[in-house]
C-alpha cells in the first residue's frame, strides 16, 4: 500500500473508502469543510492522487483494496501510524453488478461478499477499539435504500448490504458507551456513474432506451430528481460530527422520499 504526504495530528482524521470519486470524494470534501484531515482509500493510485490534489493540502491517500480484510486493517494501521489517530471512518465501496437473486453467479456472490460485508467488517474491527480507548469515534457505512425496500434487480446489493447494516447495528451496541457511534446512510438515486450503470441495466432488461428508463426511475422519486453527491455527503458529515453523539445504530435514508416505508 502506498501513501502520500504527512500531517501533524492536531485535528480529527477521517479515512474515506472509495474516495477517488462519486459519493466518496464528496464525503471527503464535506469532512474537509468541517475541519477534518482526510485520507482517501481506493485501488487506483492515479485517480486517488488526482482527487487528493483537487481537494487540497489537507487531503492525502492510501492505495489499497478495502475488500481485502488484511488490506483494510493495514490501511487503518498506516493512518494511525502517520497521524497518531483515526477518528472517523466512512465505509464506502462501489456497488455490485445488477442482477436478480437467482441470476447472480456464485462467483459474484463471493466477490461481492468481500466487497460489501467482509471488508467493511474488517475496517470496523480495526478502527473501533482504538476509537473506544480514546473516547471518541465515528463510523459511517454507506449502504442503499435497497436494505429498506428490496430492489429485485439489485439482488446482491440488497442482500449483502442488509447484512452489513445488521453488523453495523451490532457494532454500535458494543461500543456505544465509549463515545463511539456506528451508523448507516442508505443512499437512493444519486448522480454517479453507478446510477448510470443501474439504469442502463434496467433499460436493457426492459428493452427500452436509457432515456426512457431514466424518466421511469425519476417518476417514482417524490423529489423528482436524483441526489447530488454533496447531499449524501452532508448527511455523512453530520453523523461524523460531535453533535451526532446520541445518534447511534441507525439508518439515515437519503433518497428524496422514494422509500415507501415510514420507518
Amino acid at each position: 500500500m502506498e501513501t502520500n504526504q504527512s500531517f501533524a495530528n492536531d485535528r480529527r482524521v477521517a479515512l474515506v473508502g472509495g474516495g477517488a470519486g462519486g459519493i466518496g470524494s464528496a464525503c471527503a470534501a464535506a469532512l474537509l469543510s468541517s475541519g477534518h484531515r482526510v485520507v482517501l482509500a481506493g485501488r487506483t493510485e492515479k485517480t486517488l492522487a488526482e482527487t487528493a490534489s483537487a481537494l487540497g493540502d489537507d487531503a492525502e491517500f492510501v492505495v489499497c483494496d478495502l475488500a481485502d480484510p488484511d488490506a483494510a486493517a493495514d490501511a487503518v494501521a498506516r493512518v494511525r501510524e502517520r497521524h497518531g489517530t483515526l477518528d472517523v471512518v466512512v465505509a464506502n465501496a462501489g456497488g455490485p453488478a445488477p442482477g436478480t437473486v437467482f441470476d447472480v453467479p456464485a462467483k459474484q456472490w463471493h466477490h461481492d461478499l468481500d466487497l460489501l460485508v467482509v471488508g467493511p467488517l474488517a475496517l470496523m474491527g480495526a478502527a473501533l477499539p482504538s476509537m473506544a480507548e480514546r473516547g471518541f469515534g465515528r463510523v459511517v457505512v454507506i449502504t442503499s435504500t435497497a436494505v429498506r425496500q428490496p430492489q429485485p434487480g439489485l439482488a446482491a446489493s440488497t442482500v449483502l448490504r442488509s447484512a452489513t447494516t445488521s453488523a453495523a447495528k451490532l457494532a454500535a451496541r458494543e461500543y456505544a458507551d465509549r463515545g463511539v457511534t456506528v451508523n448507516c446512510v442508505a443512499v437512493g438515486a444519486t448522480l454517479t456513474e453507478r446510477r448510470l450503470e443501474v439504469v442502463r441495466s434496467r433499460a436493457g432488461t426492459a428493452g427500452v432506451d436509457v432515456a426512457a428508463a431514466m424518466a421511469e426511475d425519476l417518476a417514482v422519486i417524490p423529489a423528482g430528481r436524483a441526489a447530488e453527491p454533496r447531499e449524501i455527503a452532508a448527511a455523512v458529515a453530520f453523523l461524523a460530527s460531535p453533535e451526532a453523539g446520541y445518534v447511534n445504530g441507525t439508518v439515515l435514508t437519503v433518497d428524496g422520499g422514494r422509500t415507501e416505508s415510514p420507518a
